[in-house]
């Protein structure tokens, strides 16, 4: 067993992060189950459901989306993140040892039994319980219905050329969930931001998935970017462009005003750049250009808020 193993490292983990240089020997191993060196992912999780609360508030005529809303959804996403991809890790464990990319990760490795990975599932999933709880009864039994889509989505990718598309489905529900939080209910402008982060995440994850594309081939495993391939560009375009008007979509539907709609293009100008300098071939560059996705995340959240700010301000 290798010195980086025993530390707990992974070959494709963020290397000098604190899990490394101060997390002690034991806990090392299950940070790298929850991914806690690499935010993005709580990130990706947490934007749709922080642009809901936001589009709520403009809707609700609020100043600013209900700052304990936001910290609830900030704990719940950091929580599920690490439940989804130490389910993720359960379930891909014979494929995971076949990609050379992950075949250090602490199950295929041996760091952690099956055992020890479940029961850690099992706490990160409570503390997104405890944190669901918060809410009211609607916004309860919705956040529960999302537990379907995320057991599916580690199997989709053995059966099908969309498993970004049952990603979107997962990663996109908080979009649900801060219209749910403030109003105890669902309407239209929700359901576009829900199908507008859908096709966003489609489009980021394609990118993230170039990296990957030729082991996925030899083990079997299916992605849009192996469907796409050449065609990758223009894929993108069609899928940041249709997420770009649901989101305009959400935003009419909920009342949004001019500092909104700057937002969203600003954000739409962010996404075309990433098509215009991607090169699918590049792992490094893919995975900058998916890590800029929280970029546009906050860009478009801005553009709530300040918004939402503004007009109950002139």
């Amino acid at each position: 067993m290798s010195e980086d193993t025993i530390k707990g490292r992974v070959a494709d983990a963020v290397k000098g992060h604190w899990v490394d240089t101060r997390a002690p020997d034991w806990l090392r191993p299950y940070a790298r189950l929850a991914r806690w060196e690499r935010p993005i992912g709580w990130w990706l999780l947490l934007w749709p459901c922080w642009w809901s609360a936001a589009l709520a508030a403009i809707a609700g005529g609020a100043a600013y989306p209900d700052p304990w809303h936001l910290l609830l959804f900030m704990i719940g996403a950091i929580a599920m993140r690490g439940a989804g991809c130490t389910y993720n890790d359960l379930v891909d464990q014979d494929i995971d040892d076949k990609v050379a990319r992950t075949r250090s990760r602490p199950l295929p490795s041996g760091q952690v039994t099956p055992l020890q990975a479940k029961v850690f599932l099992v706490a990160q999933a409570l503390v997104g319980l405890a944190v669901l709880l918060q809410f009211n009864g609607f916004a309860i039994l919705l956040g529960m219905a999302s537990l379907a889509v995320v057991a599916v989505y580690p199997f989709m990718k053995r059966v099908t050329n969309w498993p970004q598309l049952f990603l979107g489905l997962a990663f996109s529900w908080g979009a649900f969930m801060g219209w749910a939080a403030a109003f105890g209910r669902l309407d239209w402008p929700a359901v576009a931001l829900y199908a507008g982060g859908i096709l966003w995440t489609i489009g980021y994850d394609t990118i993230y998935a170039h990296q990957d594309k030729e082991d996925d081939a030899l083990v079997g495993v299916k992605s849009t970017a192996r469907l796409f391939g050449d065609r990758t560009r223009p894929a993108l375009v069609l899928l940041y462009g249709g997420a770009t008007a649901l989101f305009a979509a959400a935003l009419v539907g909920a009342g949004g005003g001019i500092l909104a709609f700057v937002g969203l293009a600003a954000g739409f100008m962010h996404l075309m750049r990433q098509i215009a300098v991607l090169d699918i071939d590049d792992n490094d560059q893919c995975l900058k250009l998916f890590r800029s996705n929280a970029q546009f995340g906050w860009i478009l959240f801005a553009g709530l808020v300040a918004d939402a700010l503004a007009r109950t301000l002139f």
